[in-house]
């Protein structure tokens, strides 16, 4: 997946390089800072991130909204009738996944709150406008729940010591969260992504354990590796 990115992220690059040297040598002529250039800074992550992410929600709903501003900023829509239908439009979305969430269920939810009805609270780690590690080094580890706001937040589980399915609750806002997980495990991920997104480098494991992740990246991300 990430070489994936990267390969559309190089292609990109080199295009825009060829148009601005074709630009500069006067081969080529065209307004750089055209009417509404600056939707190009949404709509090209998201259009990678669809492509190169396993979570879409948060790149199609990004991708909508450059997408209609483009076309604002070009005079085919209307500022005034986007603005009353662009709000209602993406709760509805969010709406919607929330639903479906609800009736596939969220195992990951569902395992840390049975942790803490027995009485076996998860570690819980909040990073705001600062950074914070969890190292597990030969610590059992069930659970935990990690939060970066304007932060970030590293959780190593490499050398942790992981026999059954355990579970994470994540929440990155405009900040980042890494989990480093052993080769032993297999990796799960139901998340909510807006202008952000998680990246699991985890390859399958076929008779490891099951490490659930469950969270909301808000213009934040979370990579598992």
């Amino acid at each position: 997946m990430k070489k994936t990115k990267n390969i559309l992220w190089g292609i990109i690059l080199v295009a825009a390089g060829v148009l601005f040297a074709l630009n500069a040598l006067e081969i080529a002529s065209f307004d750089i800072f055209f009417d509404g250039w600056w939707t190009l800074f949404i709509i090209v992550p998201c259009g990678v991130g669809l492509f190169t992410e396993r979570e879409k929600l948060g790149n199609l709903i990004g991708l909508t909204i450059g997408v209609i501003l483009l076309l604002c900023c070009l005079e085919v829509l209307s500022f005034s009738q986007v603005w009353k239908l662009l709000v209602p439009a993406v709760i509805i979305v969010i709406g919607v996944k929330m639903v479906i969430t609800g009736i596939s269920g969220n195992k990951a939810n569902t395992m840390l709150a049975k942790m803490k009805a027995e009485g076996n609270a998860p570690k819980v780690v909040c990073a705001a406008f600062s950074g914070s590690d969890l190292n597990y080094d030969g610590q059992v580890f069930d659970g935990a729940e990690l939060t970066a706001v304007f932060g970030g937040v590293e959780c190593n589980l490499k050398n942790a010591v992981i026999e059954k399915d355990c579970a994470i609750k994540v929440c990155a806002v405009f900040g980042g969260i890494d989990i480093l997980v052993p080769p032993h495990v297999n990796v799960k991920v139901s998340s909510t992504s807006i202008f952000g997104g998680v990246d699991n480098e985890v390859a399958p494991c076929k008779d490891g354990p099951t490490i659930y992740i469950s969270g909301t990246c808000l213009f934040g991300g979370v990579d598992i590796k």
